[in-house]
């Protein structure tokens, strides 16, 4: 919908209603418990309680950042010094955008408070959760993972158990419950926690809830799902370690004033990059719309998955990381340390340079050359970004020390084991690690290539020779 001068475009306000099938087959629309018939979940949709509840994690942040600590102002006039991202499933952004009204209702933005960035990607570009439909190898070792606990556990006295509670419910094609029935054992924990969350008009036979069934299910859907992160290097580096070093390239971004903690794809007028509207010239706080096996992912990935109570991540949890600076350091607001990045527009023309001679298709496709080729090289980043700390100068080392990285899993703090390390934390408190030791433990997993190390190793077996721990 475009306005009278045709110059910007709106969406159009509309009222949803599904439609399915009625019993002659013919169009019905369909209604929800008490008879609803607007605004009707499609499956996988975020639910009026995952507003609620999402809407609530905004308020314990506000109430934490804002009326607490007085680390965020209490009054915004634009949201650029807040980087908004979501993954392209629906549920995902309309939760960033319930946290972020929770963050700041209403009453917390002036009259003219214009939209906020929100950041995403297409579907082949998504980090923020584990990208098996669009990374080859990643969907190799899931698959090879997810077997490996099919072999384990389908002939089990812990299977025979679930087996004699719920699998008069199975259907004729698959009536044994097993970790790769249809549906799998982990489509039926998720039908069972989402049902839990709804109320009785939603729930399932009782035998689905029963205590030891369900601890049977969650220990064998996380040894599924979440396994490879604790045993594969290659495995975290595919499945959530482009995710990971994002966040520790901002946080470095952050400390160097350079704006790569998110400013340059935050700011900027309509149409434009630049400095924030209101004038901000840094990201404050950060806040992504992901999903559950992103948050237990990068948990078991850091080592720290068994450190919470190592089960499946109830609905509307977090991981907040926050960046600490010690006191008495004063060197750290000149930057001038780092020159700041130019402009998106700036880059485009030096690219567009570089790569004229190679003709309409390579600019458009990309390098024809073989993907180990010279061809694909990842261009060095600016200033600290994803670089790893063996790269880095003792300038730049000099800029990370004083600063501390520590990490709570709904409002609880989570320690790192490479953290306990001497030297590696804060006096007195392990859980606050520092930002050197802390961006060295990810390194190790960060991918210097996302796509080519998709395409790359599929020949290679899939699980490693030797134990890779994660978190040291």
């Amino acid at each position: 919908m475009t306005n009278k001068e045709a110059s910007t475009w709106d969406d159009l306000q509309w009222r949803r209603r599904l439609e399915t099938f009625g019993d002659d087959d013919g169009p019905i629309v369909a209604s929800g418990p008490n008879g609803e018939v607007d605004g009707v979940c499609q499956l996988g949709d975020l639910t009026d309680q995952g507003r609620a509840t999402t809407l609530a994690l905004g308020q314990r942040l506000r109430h934490l950042y804002v009326d607490q600590l007085g680390f965020m102002p209490k009054l915004i006039s634009d949201a650029d010094m807040v980087y908004l991202r979501a993954t392209p499933i629906s549920r995902a952004l309309d939760s960033v955008q319930q946290s972020f009204w929770g963050l700041y209702p209403r009453s917390a933005r002036t009259a003219s408070f214009p939209p906020p960035t929100i950041i995403t990607r297409t579907p082949a570009d998504e980090t923020l959760f584990p990208n098996d439909g669009n990374c080859r190898r990643f969907s190799q070792l899931s698959r090879a993972f997810a077997q490996r606990t099919a072999d384990k556990w389908n002939d089990t006295e812990e299977m025979d158990y679930l087996n004699k509670l719920i699998s008069k419910w199975m259907p004729p094609s698959s009536q044994r419950v097993a970790v790769d029935s249809h549906p799998r054992l982990s489509g039926i924990m998720d039908t069972i926690n989402s049902t839990l969350a709804h109320g009785p008009k939603t729930r399932l036979p009782p035998e689905f809830y029963d205590r030891k069934g369900r601890d049977i299910i969650d220990r064998i859907g996380t040894e599924e799902w979440f396994a490879g992160y604790k045993e594969s290097q290659e495995y975290r580096s595919l499945g959530i370690g482009a995710m990971v070093g994002d966040l520790v390239g901002r946080m470095t971004g952050s400390v160097q004033k350079n704006g790569n903690d998110g400013l340059l794809e935050i700011a900027g007028e309509d149409g434009a990059l630049g400095t924030g509207r209101g004038g901000e010239k840094n990201i404050k706080f950060a806040m992504s719309g992901c999903h559950d096996t992103t948050l237990a992912a990068m948990l078991a990935s850091l080592g720290a998955f068994e450190g919470t109570d190592g089960k499946w991540p109830p609905y509307t949890s977090h991981i907040a990381l926050e960046l600490f600076r010690k006191s008495d350091k004063t060197d750290w607001t000149d930057g001038k340390t780092v020159a700041g990045r130019t402009s998106f527009d700036e880059e485009q023309r030096v690219k567009k340079q570089s790569t004229a001679r190679r003709g309409l298709w390579a600019s458009l496709f990309g390098p024809t050359t073989n993907a180990v080729g010279e061809g694909n090289k990842a261009p060095e980043p600016e200033g600290i970004a994803r670089k790893t700390m063996e790269a880095l100068d003792a300038e730049e080392r000099g800029q990370l020390r004083g600063f501390y990285v520590r990490i709570r899993y709904n409002d609880r703090p989570v320690t790192i084991p490479g953290c306990r390390f001497p030297g590696n934390h804060l006096e007195g408190d392990e859980s606050f690690c520092t930002l050197e030791a802390f961006k060295s433990i990810v390194d190790k997993f960060t991918p210097k290539n996302w796509k080519q190390a998709c395409a790359s190793n599929i020949d290679m077996p899939a699980f490693p020779n030797s134990p890779e721990p994660a978190g040291t």
